[in-house]
Order: C-alpha cells, then structure tokens, then sequence
C-alpha cells in the first residue's frame, strides 16, 4: 500500500465480492456493501454485470485478464464465512479482523451481530472504509470498534490492548489477505499475540505458497501477478510451503486444523464446475487453533 492512501488491493476483492453478489440466489454469499467501496469504473462493470448476457461476458473477461482471481476470491469468502460462523456457534464471543481491509463480515452475517468485533488496518484504509459506508447510509454497527494499525511498524498486542481487547473471552481471529505482504518477522510477531492469548482460540488465515514467489512452485500464473502488484506499491514479501504448515503452526503454539489451496476450496463450494477453474492456484485458507497460551491462562472448551 503506497503511503497515505488505502490498499487497492482492498478494492479489488471488494470488487469481487459484489460481482458475486450479483448472481443472487446462485451466489456463494450476499455483500450489499462491497460495491460502495468501488471507483467508478469497478461500479459500471458490476452494474453491467446484473446485465442477463453480460453478466455471463464480464466474469469471462475478468478471468482472462487475471486467472482464478475472482473464483479463488469468492469461494474462499465464503470458506472463511463458514470457518467464522461455526466457531461463534461454537461459542467465540470475540472476532478479531486483522487486515480488515473492506471486509463487512460484522454487517452482512448474522452471528457476528452478538460478538465483539474490532478491526485493525491502517488508519487510511479504516477511515475511507467508514467515510464510504457513511456516505451510502450505512450505520455503523455498535458492536464494532476500530484500531489503526501499521503491521510493518505497531505491535499487536499493544494496539489491541489499548482498544479494548478482552482476553477473558473466547476469541476468533480472522487475518485475510495480509501475510503476503509482510515479513516473517511481522507474521511472526502476530502469531505470538494469537498464541498468547489463551488455548482454545481460533485463527483463520491466508497465506501464499512460497513457491509462487520464488519461482520453486512452477505456478504459471504467478510472476505476471507478482509484476502486478509491485507496480501499485503492494509487493508480496511473505510465503510458506504447505508441506512445512503443520509445524510451522506447532512450533508456534497452534494445532492446523486445516488447509485448502484454491483448487480444493473452490472444488468445495464450485463442485464439478471447479475442474475448468485455473489460476491462483498458490492460495491458501488455513485454519489453526491455539494449543499454548500465558502461564496463568485457563485453557477453553473446544480445542
């Protein structure tokens, strides 16, 4: 994200967000909001997109332009959305959005209504997101706090601490799109927070495979999206091999409950139709439960 203007990158899977909001009942999940994030342009072809032909010619075209971004984005929305809701059933009181970017997860699903729910982002992208939702009507909810953050330079645990963070209550963290662009001492720095925080919590994260960043992967999609996102100022830094997760996530005091590629997670919601789905075939959902947490912590029911 260049200085002093919200991350682009923002827009575009709001943009993908409200496409998929255009296939109504066929849709994977409902985000009224997304489209109020949008410049003009991304507005005119969702718009052309409700359109009965051209609703079928814009998600072509997108898909030739950028491959697999736009299936991997909407069937990974609503994994997390799933991943979210069953751990609030499941009795989390707490829903922390690291990165929240646009996400409007605390507006659009039911059950986060009854959480807790802060979101961290850097300041920029958090006041845009709440000057634009202002603008289009849309109250705030009362049950949402905000904390600007910059991940490259703020500490975690010291923001959230200051915002009201409850680690009494059992907790869902929800870190979507970001790792990618940090370092591994900032991803580090973060799943120590998470850890700390008392057995028993979930995260839900995104995380690309290393191997689309340094060329080892041989994924054929990869260095035109690398280019692509150097050039407006939001380079991917950050990687891991899959095969390496579930120690990476033991070594850190969590246990992987599970880890889709975008493959396997559109195959989930996509079904045969997925098989003709390619591109951004490197990204990941995982989801990792904390196994360790502060000495005077009392281990929670469900992990």
């Amino acid at each position: 994200m260049r200085e002093g203007r919200p991350s682009q990158t923002a827009e575009f899977v709001a943009f993908y967000r409200a496409l998929e909001t255009t296939r109504g009942k066929r849709a994977l999940f409902q985000d009224p909001y997304a489209k109020s994030f949008l410049p003009p342009w991304m507005r005119n072809t969702v718009a052309l997109a409700r359109v009965p032909l051209l609703g079928r010619i814009v998600p072509w075209y997108l898909q030739r332009r950028i491959p697999g971004a736009g299936t991997s984005a909407f069937a990974r929305t609503r994994l997390i959305d799933d991943l979210l809701v069953q751990e609030l059933r499941n009795g989390a009181e707490q829903v922390v959005i690291l990165g929240a970017g646009f996400d409007c997860r605390a507006l659009r699903l039911a059950e986060v209504r009854g959480a807790t729910v802060l979101e961290v982002d850097a300041v920029t992208t958090q006041t845009r997101k709440r000057d634009l939702l202002r603008g289009a009507g849309v109250a705030e909810p009362a049950n949402v706090k905000f904390v600007p953050m910059d991940f490259l330079r703020d500490k975690v645990a010291t923001r959230l601490n200051e915002s009201g963070f409850d680690p009494s209550r059992k907790t869902v963290f929800l870190w979507e799109g970001v790792t990618n662009y940090l370092t591994p001492e900032a991803v580090d720095e973060v799943l120590a927070f998470v850890a700390s925080t008392g057995a028993g919590n979930e995260l839900i994260w995104t995380y690309v495979d290393r191997g689309a960043l340094d060329g080892s992967g041989k994924f054929w999609d990869a260095a035109a999206i690398l280019r692509s996102v150097r050039a407006i100022g939001e380079e991917w830094t950050f990687g891991l091999p899959p095969e390496e997760l579930r120690e990476f996530a033991r070594a850190r005091g969590f246990a992987l409950e599970s880890d889709l590629g975008a493959r396997e997670y559109r195959a989930k919601y996509f079904g045969a139709s997925a098989n003709a789905m390619r591109g951004y075939d490197f990204y990941h959902v995982a989801a990792m439960r904390v196994i360790a947490g502060p000495a005077n912590a009392t281990p929670r029911d469900g992990g």
